[in-house]
Formats: structure tokens, sequence, C-alpha cells
């Protein structure tokens, strides 16, 4: 995914109301559109460089949002993917571009599929085998070098999804889970002392044959690409 026009650079000050955030650029101080909900552990130093896209459209009250921040993490620094709004994309690009191996042999993804009793699932991909329920989550924490973990705050809706993705197992379909890890990372795993709920959820999940691949993102001025597989640490 590379960007359509180059991205502009400024400097974190606050970060607040879930939502905004204020950033010094050469222009003076911004308040720019901050497309994440979680906690960004790690991610919200005063002072770090970030990155930031341009809305062509007029009618939006705030054009600017914010894309990556160069974040000291304890691998060293790098740039991180914050937009939890990418990893759909980057995932339905990788599947164009066949890097998806589990979803080899599908043809098609249709986004955004109500199912269960009140939720709805990224993807479900389509072929010859029958369909297959996608779910995209967005990971961009980092506690120990080269491990990137997932959620950073607690993350009740993502459990539920993780139940509901049982339950098409159990019924005889297929589901797979895809973590879109935003920066450089050697492994994946729950972060399970932020949300244990979540990693039971995973767990179980995983165990009543939810399928899960994690993957590693090459991120910069000039784009997010999906890089490669990474292995999920996850005890059983």
């Amino acid at each position: 995914m590379l960007w359509p026009s180059p991205l502009s650079e400024g400097r974190l000050l606050r970060r607040y109301k879930r939502f905004l955030a204020d950033i010094e650029t050469p222009a003076g101080v911004e308040t720019v559109h901050c497309p994440n909900p979680g906690a960004m552990m790690g991610l919200l130093a005063p002072g770090s460089r970030v990155l930031m896209s341009h809305s062509a459209n007029p009618a939006r009250k705030l054009p600017l949002t914010w894309e990556l921040v160069e974040a000291d993490l304890p691998s060293g620094p790098q740039w991180v993917g914050i937009n939890t709004v990418r990893p759909n994309g980057l995932v339905a690009e990788a599947f164009r571009a066949g890097l998806i191996a589990p979803l080899a042999g599908y043809e098609a993804l249709r986004p955004e599929v109500r199912y269960a009793k009140a939720s709805r699932v990224d993807f479900v991909a389509s072929g010859p085998a029958g369909p297959c329920h996608v779910e995209v989550k967005n990971c961009h924490l980092m506690r120990r070098a080269g491990l990137a973990e997932f959620p950073d705050c607690t993350a009740a809706r993502s459990a539920r999804h993780m139940r509901d993705l049982a339950d098409v197992v159990a019924a005889g379909g297929r589901a797979l889970v895809v973590i879109v890890v935003q920066m450089q990372a050697g492994a994946f795993d729950v972060a399970r002392d932020i949300d244990p709920a979540f990693d039971r959820a995973f767990r179980d999940a995983r165990a009543a044959g939810v399928e899960t691949r994690a993957y590693r993102c090459d991120v910069g001025p000039a784009g997010v690409t999906i890089a490669g597989e990474i292995p999920i640490v996850t005890p059983e």
C-alpha cells in the first residue's frame, strides 16, 4: 500500500479524546484525526516524529490523518503504523498478490459481512472449497524486543469475535484470524496480562479449530506493505 501523495511530517504534542492529536508542523500546531481507539502504549512520547496523510475532501473538518510514528521500541527506533483502518486494505492487497498462504485457492474477498448474533466479520473468502470467515486484527504493541503483542487495552469486542468464529467452525465452517503487525517483529503473542479474557477467548478459539496467522509489515514514508509471516508463540 503506497501513499497516493507524500505524507506530511510533524512532532507529536499530545493525543487526547482517543481520536484527536495535536501535532507541531512547520505551519504551526494542527489538530489531526487519530484513527486508533486503543491505548497506543509506547507510541505516544511527546516530540516523536509522525507522518500524516492529507484528505482531498473539502468537507472534512480535520483534513490530516495520523498514519505513522517513529517509536523508540525495545528493539530500537522504527516507523510504526497506527491507523487501525489500514490492515483490512493490507490484507486485501496481500490476498490479491497471493501472499496469504491459508487463503490460497480462494477467488474473492467479500468485506464486512454480518454473521452470528451481533458481529460483522472483516471478510468472507469464497472459492471452490467453500467460504472462509476472515477476521483481521491490527497490532502495534512491543514491550520486549522483537515480540509483537495484542491487545494494548481491554478488547471485549475482539474476544467476542473469537467466540463467534469458534461457533463458525463448530457448525462445520472455516475461520481464519489474520494479525497484521504494523512494524518489524520476529514473533507474536497475546498480551494476556493486559486482557486475560481475550487471551482465554483466543486460546479457546484456536483449540476449536480457528486458524491464526500473523504477518509483519514494512512500514515507512513510502507506504505500508505486508512483508512476511511471523510465528505465533501463544501457548496452546
